[in-house]
Order: C-alpha cells, then structure tokens, then sequence
C-alpha cells in the first residue's frame, strides 16, 4: 500500500479528488480482509489506522476488541452517527460528499465487523452479552429499534462472516458508497438470529446458569429461550431458577410489546339497536344543535330545542370463542413463544374465550394456562415430528358456535397426513367459523410454508398468513373487536 493510495503522500495527494476514494477502498478491503480471513493483514491495518486518524477518528473504532458501545462511552458524540448509519443519505446538491463517505465507511466496518466476525470455539456470557449490544447498535445502523431484527427469527444459515450483508461490490464496487443495507432487512434479521444461536450453542449454558453472577450478564433472547425450553428438563436447583428467570423476563418484554398492538383496537362495533342512554356524558350537541337549526330565533338570538340527541355508546358483545393450534415441532419454536403470549394476551381480553392447544406427534390441551405464557411454556415440548391430524380431534369438539368461532392455526404444515388433515380444515372453514391459517408467527416474518398446503388454502379462501405477528394481530382484532 503505498503513502498516495491512503490519501498522505507528498505532493498534496491529500487534495487529490480521488483521495476520499482510495481512503473509503481501504477501509471496505480491511472489512471483506477481516471478515473472510481471520490472519490480519498488516499492510491494510495500518493503512485503515492512518485513514481513521486523518479523518478525525478514534482508532479504537479497528480494535475487534472493543464493543461498539464502548467506543460510544468514551466519545458519546458518535451516538448519533451510529443511528440510521445505514440508511440511505440524500445527495447534496454538489454531487456525492466523498469525505462523510469515508466516515460512514469507517463507523460502518466496526459495527459489520463486530456482529459478523463471531470467531469460533467457546464463548463466555460476557462475550455474548458484548455481541447482542453490538447487534443492537447494528439495528439501530439499519433504522430499526433495538431487537426489533431479532425478536423473532429462526433459520439455520450459517453462523459465520458477512453472510447476505450485502457489503463490497454491489452494484458500486469496493470503493463506491456505502450500500442501503436496510434494503435487506428482511434475509438480515433471519441471519442475525442464525449468529446469536450459534454463540448461544457454544457457550456452556449450564454453567452460566449454575453461577448467578454469570446469568445476570445474559440478555434474554428468542435463541436463548429456544435453548433453554430445549434443555428445562435437564437443569435443577440455581440453574434452573436462573433459567425460568430469563423466561419469565423475556414473556415480559415480549407481552408488553404485542399488549400494545393489541390494545389499540376497537372495543366493538356499536350496537345501534340498544338505544343510547340518556345522561349528560352521551349528549350530542353538535347534533343537536344541527337537528334544531329551524328553531333559531334572529331577533333574541336563541336556539329553542325540542329534542336531545345521544350518543350510542352500547357495544355488540356477543361471546367469541379464540382458538390457537401451534406447531411444538422444531422448526416452530419462535412461532411457539409468540403465539402463547399473545393467546394469553386475548385470554385476559373480556367476553374472548381463548383455547390452546400444542402438537407434534402427540397433541396437548393447554387452556387451562392460557392465561399465563409462562406457564404453558413449561409445559411445553419442543421437538419432534407433525402430525396436526391429533391436534384437530382436540379442536373440532370444542367448535360449539361456528359463526362465534375464529381457529387459528399455527405451522410450516409439513405434514404425515395431508390430505386428512386438509379436508377436516376445509371442514371447519366450510361450517361457517373462521379459519386462519398462518406459515409462522415471527417478528422477522421468515417462514417456510409447505406449497401443497398453501395452494389449497388459497382455493379454499383462507389464504395463509405470511408471518409477521402484526398481521394475526390485525386479523384477530377484525374479528374479535
């Protein structure tokens, strides 16, 4: 690397209109370097350090050793650059700012570098604590709220370096600007949560649990609950007090969050055949005032009223009958944790009454804890095969009112019997209650749903639900509300 690629060399390279370039092209070769090969390369790494100075950086942005928000702790004026750092920029009227290019380049390497390039071999819960930080500040990089990527992600994609970022050549080169990564939110979440699965699978989590200074460091994660659901029945004791800890704190979060988007439905449609009730906090005026125009008298300027109109405040509360059938096989896990919190969340709703039911091979009648997420995850079994077939002799009987009934139904439907299971769905649709079917119910909205069963969902008229939470959230309301 000589000293006129880095922009220093004698002669005003500095002041060269390719300078910003060749800087910003250092730093995006470091980045693919160290991402793709874990040797250092000394001649980009001091390189990148001369670049990072001159443009008024702290070189503790190249240390792989430093989280992104320790660097912030100690210069808290980069805070704001971290924010929305990967979202597109509007030009300037001159034409592209070259110079903020190279900075936004150096800030981005540390935060791909830091989520990314996860190494390999043992971690510790400090180490993992550092990486879900960092992929916080990556979130907050791509315009997204702190763990927004990672609520609800699945996926086994490799747990490795810079997989889907996007970074480098496209479309702009090595040394063009910095790419839109939020573009690619939607294969960036999955993966995110592919890399903090793999952390999670290479620490010893036991362990961590067994020590509660040790577990206080972990941040509730979907992957970490995924674990520990998985391994519940192997810990006791402190481990296993530490485990329901973190279960407990994570349904929390979680409940708080969908309880929002839940709440700001309606609370029914107005039931105009009960007539309004005649006390002052139902008085219309603007209707009364308009309906009694004719009586407006010029001269004493006075308005003589002979009828009072009101409000219908009176709401159609007809009983509704919420039933969730959810997948417990492996490849569900996430659609698991979400779907029996927010069953609970419409179980504590007034005239719903919410049923739940799990199944792999086997099914289970989980009602009596619908209430309670944390519960009914204790309860639960992940793993195994998929047989919904068991799930729907739970189901069927409890379909009383069809017109009153909404059952939602929660799997990737890779199933052993497809054809008998379809035909009681069809069955169920065809008797007047609301059938839903959803792939997953992730906050990523990643989700693999069997094509023969997709297919006839659609001819039948319940098409299946892509995914995201939110839209079982609206479609629940519109029925339920």
């Amino acid at each position: 690397m000589t000293e006129q690629n880095t922009g220093h060399g004698p002669g005003g390279a500095a002041d060269a209109p390719d300078a910003d370039d060749n800087r910003r092209q250092v730093l995006y070769w470091r980045l693919l370097a160290r991402l793709f090969d874990h040797e250092e390369q000394p001649a980009l790494e001091s390189a990148s350090l001369a670049v990072v100075e001159d443009i008024g950086l702290p070189p503790a942005l190249l240390d792989p050793g430093a989280s992104v928000g320790s660097v912030v702790q100690r210069h808290p004026e980069l805070a704001a650059e971290f924010d929305g750092l990967m979202t597109p920029e509007p030009e300037e009227d001159g034409g592209r700012d070259r110079a903020a290019e190279v900075r936004r380049a150096a800030l981005a390497s540390k935060v791909l570098l830091n989520v990314f390039a996860s190494g390999s071999g043992t971690i510790t819960a400090e180490q993992l604590a550092r990486w879900q930080s960092d992929a916080e500040w990556f979130e907050r990089a791509l315009g997204c709220r702190p763990g927004e990527l990672r609520g609800g992600r699945g996926g086994a994609g490799r747990a490795g370096a810079g997989g889907g970022t996007g970074v480098g050549p496209t479309g702009t080169g090595v040394g063009g600007p910095l790419p839109d990564l939020s573009r690619l939110i939607p294969a960036i979440g999955p993966e995110l949560g592919s890399i903090e699965a793999g952390l999670v699978k290479r620490m010893h989590l036991r362990e961590v649990l067994a020590d509660p200074a040790l577990a206080a460091r972990l941040t509730p994660s979907m992957s970490l609950i995924e674990q520990l659901l998985r391994d519940k029945d192997n810990l006791s004791g402190v481990a296993l007090a530490n485990a329901k800890a973190l279960i407990r704190r994570y349904v929390d979060e979680v409940t708080e969050v969908l309880r929002t988007q839940v709440e700001k439905s309606t609370v029914g449609e107005l039931d105009r055949s009960v007539p309004p009730k005649r006390v002052f906090r139902n008085l219309d005026i603007d209707r009364t005032i308009w309906k009694n125009l004719t009586n407006w008298d010029p001269e004493g300027e006075r308005l003589y009223v002979d009828r009072l109109y009101y409000r219908h405040t009176s709401r159609k509360t007809t009983p509704q009958r919420l039933i969730v059938v959810v997948d417990q096989s492996g490849s569900m896990v996430d659609s698991m944790v979400n779907c029996t919190i927010l069953a609970s969340i419409f179980a504590g709703l007034p005239k719903v009454d919410v049923h739940l039911i799990a199944y792999d091979t086997q099914a289970l009648d989980l009602t009596p804890w619908a209430h309670d997420p944390f519960e009914t995850l204790l309860r639960t079994k992940l793993g195994g095969g998929t047989d919904g077939t068991v799930a729907m002799a739970l189901a069927q009987p409890k379909i009383a009112e069809p017109r009153n009934t909404v059952v939602v139904w929660i799997s990737d439907f890779y199933e052993w019997r497809q054809q008998e299971l379809f035909d009681s769905m069809a069955a169920v649709h065809r008797s007047g209650a609301k059938f839903i079917p959803v792939g997953s119910v992730t906050s990523s909205g990643r989700g693999s749903v069997n094509p023969w069963f997709r297919e006839r969902f659609k001819d039948l008229g319940a098409p299946v639900i892509s995914g995201h939470i939110k839209k079982l959230v609206h479609e629940l309301k519109t029925f339920l509300t």
